[in-house]
């Protein structure tokens, strides 16, 4: 069964809004880990619109499942955080400054070199690397020469067609997957994933290993309450 990472983002944006400490990040951090997440998942970014810097530091003092972050490595700040807090996973994301979300992979032929020499210093400080990409064979390919540890397929494009037609939608996810179980790496999926399409993409996706899931469970969570939402996402998975 692949775990469960929640990402938090939108519990900070909250926060941040009235500029206390309501709700509480690091508590809602907790919580989530006591409902049965298997993991966490932040992604700061440089204005800190939604998780600081701090956050990190303060999440992985106390953080007792899966610790990710998410990230634009070219990003010098971001580097150093990383190395600074040694999470269990680093996720290299091809954001650009100010942008509202992650909305595309890295283009892992063109960036191979400097994927390679990001990977091999997180490596090298004991992170295990994941690598944001769109489900392309060919970009598969290229990650593998990083020397990357696993893969986080990026499934917006999947959640887009999936009512229209979830046989055609999940065809490319499949190929990058059986390409990725190939190459011996790892395979995490996230973005736009929800109570709906997550059931289905967890079935189909062979050697799924985690989902990182942030938007569509906290919006959940205000209508049907944070624990009883993420055990509804962790029953997806199983199912």
């Amino acid at each position: 069964m692949a775990k469960l990472s929640v990402n938090i983002n939108k519990i900070a944006t909250l926060r941040n809004s009235r500029g206390g400490n309501n709700p509480d990040l690091v508590r809602v951090a907790l919580d989530c880990e006591r409902f049965g997440a298997e993991g966490i998942t932040v992604h700061p970014r440089p204005d800190e619109r939604h998780i600081r810097y701090q956050d990190v530091f303060d999440l992985k003092a106390v953080i007792a499942t899966e610790f990710n972050i998410e990230g634009n490595c070219r990003e010098q700040k971001f580097v150093d955080l990383v190395l600074a807090n040694k999470p269990a996973q680093v996720t290299l994301v091809p954001d650009t400054e100010g942008q509202i979300t992650s909305n595309h992979g890295w283009d892992t032929i063109k960036n191979q070199a400097y994927l390679k020499e990001m990977t091999t210093l997180f490596q090298a400080a004991g992170i295990r690397v994941s690598i944001f990409v769109d489900p392309v064979v060919e970009m598969i390919d290229a990650a593998a020469e990083s020397g990357t540890d696993r893969i986080e397929l990026y499934t917006e494009d999947y959640a887009r067609h999936f009512h229209t037609n979830k046989e055609q939608a999940i065809l490319p996810y499949v190929a990058a997957a059986e390409r990725a179980n190939k190459l011996g790496l790892g395979i995490n999926a996230g973005h736009d994933l929800d109570l709906q399409n997550l059931s289905y993409f967890a079935a189909n996706i062979p050697g799924l290993l985690e989902v990182s899931i942030g938007h569509a469970l906290i919006s959940d969570a205000l209508y049907l309450g944070l624990e009883n939402t993420v055990q509804m996402y962790l029953r997806q998975l199983k199912d």
